[in-house]
């Protein structure tokens, strides 16, 4: 079967139901969420539209509450599982098309989601339609799972598996080729600051950050009782650093905002985060001891370093590299101190406890308490199994590269699954967009990724 030349015979189809799921802004809203909308109207909407485009198709649609859903063919006691989600992370600034549009331009796909995970996901539902249409004989069930809470936890599919079976076997669309059979496990960490506060801080208010899971792009403060030569020492910087930001002066009081460059949370060398900007900025103009302890504290732990080293969180493995932090979501107030939420990746090998208790004793030195908010413990496949194997001959069959499985410090849907890995869709080379301003997704790769999930679903769950 000739997926590729099949694929490309529907590229205006798979671009027009792209850009109608890219219009959809289904970003978690906790303003419209309520018990019929478990993550805001924005997800629900994105998740009926793809349950709509399946029964119109002919697939076995279900909806879970409204949490999660799947579409389906296929028969048979096992299951194929492909794991997708219609969830995105908040837009930032700095965009130069729009985000919820799903413009074209120069052979590019542009929208918030248009990586990650749209784009997948439709190349993924086009090649269900396509092995649909080809009337193979199917001696596994086939079953698309969509989710509505990626970006922020999983609640979506772990709700979903307490009312559904497992797959036997599953890949998830949403990282890169050739395929990852390693995810580092994904661990929240609070820092939350002990004390020192005196009664006329000089950091009124500082913030940074939506996500733990994003690079701050733009962090923002409000500081009181510093010398007038801070603003000249603000533009001086701006320039030094290539940045830019801006100053303004009301009641006494300056405003402050400095911008960064956003990424993702498991590639945080990738972003220029904007809190430790700021606070390597105020370190030079805060004295009192709260403010000065808490950027302090930014500068010394997060400058120039995403492995944790100063507060011994640090650590490698040959399955899955270092272990990376990112500073998220950056809080201070005058009368409650720091607060730091920080996203941890940590290797496949990870003495999680060691090191965790380890470094409370580091930070605890340094005016912070560190308390584990969530975990996720790390996923890891063979590369010797079968079905390894199999995806990697498929991929190997449309680009003739034959690089080795990779590591990853994202969570993909592939760890909730007993067998899982995440297999495309970013090709090798390309430049990784994802959560980042003007996301993209290269049209003709979608195209592509579609022919090799088809080849893929073929020889995975079709009859020998």
């Amino acid at each position: 079967m000739d997926w590729l030349n099949l694929a490309e015979s529907r590229k205006d189809e798979l671009v027009s139901e792209l850009q109608q799921l890219i219009q959809i802004k289904s970003v978690l809203d906790q303003e419209t969420s309520s018990e019929d909308a478990p993550f805001g109207e924005g997800p629900l909407e994105a998740l009926k539209y793809m349950l709509r485009l399946g029964e119109q198709q002919g697939f076995t649609a279900k909806n879970i509450d409204n949490y999660a859903g799947h579409l389906e063919m296929g028969s048979g006691e096992e299951m194929l599982g492909i794991l997708c989600h219609v969830d995105v992370v908040p837009v930032g600034d700095s965009w130069t098309y729009p985000p919820f549009k799903g413009e074209v331009a120069d052979g590019k796909l542009y929208g918030r989601g248009a990586i990650d995970d749209k784009g997948p996901t439709m190349a993924a539902y086009l090649a269900m339609k396509l092995v649909k249409d080809s009337g193979i004989e199917l001696n596994k069930r086939v079953r698309m799972i969509i989710g509505t809470d990626e970006e922020s936890g999983f609640r979506c599919v772990d709700h979903y598996f307490t009312k559904e079976e497992m797959p036997t076997i599953g890949f998830a669309p949403d990282a890169d080729f050739p395929l990852i059979n390693a995810e580092k496990g994904i661990a929240l960490l609070d820092f939350s600051q002990k004390g020192n506060l005196e009664d006329d801080e000089q950091i009124i208010a500082f913030k940074a950050g939506q996500r733990s899971n994003m690079v701050p792009d733009t962090a923002n403060a409000i500081v009181q009782n510093v010398p007038p030569s801070i603003e000249d020492a603000f533009w001086a910087f701006l320039e030094k650093n290539s940045t830019d930001g801006t100053l303004t002066k009301e009641d006494g009081r300056y405003i402050i905002t400095i911008n960064g460059k956003a990424a993702h949370a498991m590639e945080p060398e990738k972003g220029r985060n904007a809190a430790v900007l700021l606070s390597k900025f105020l370190q030079n103009f805060v004295t009192t001891k709260a403010s000065k302890e808490f950027v302090a504290f930014m500068v010394d732990t997060f400058e120039d370093d995403h492995f944790g080293s100063r507060i011994k969180l640090d650590y490698y493995d040959e399955m899955s590299g270092h272990t990376t932090l990112n500073p998220g979501v950056v809080l201070f107030h005058q009368k409650r101190g720091g607060h730091i939420q920080v996203s941890m990746r940590y290797s496949v090998s990870y003495p999680f406890e060691g090191k965790i208790t380890e470094a409370s004793a580091e930070v605890a030195a340094l005016g912070f308490a560190l308390d584990v908010a969530a975990n996720s413990a790390p996923h890891f496949v063979p590369e010797e199994d079968d079905f390894v194997q199999t995806l990697l001959g498929v991929y190997r069959k449309y680009t003739a590269d034959d690089t080795k499985p990779l590591s990853t410090g994202g969570g993909t849907y592939a760890r909730t699954m007993e067998k899982g890995v995440a297999f495309g869709m970013l090709f090798p080379d390309e430049p990784d967009v994802a959560h980042q301003a003007d996301e993209f997704v290269v049209i003709d790769n979608l195209v592509r990724a579609a022919a090799i999930y088809a080849e893929a679903i073929a020889q995975l769950a079709g009859k020998k």
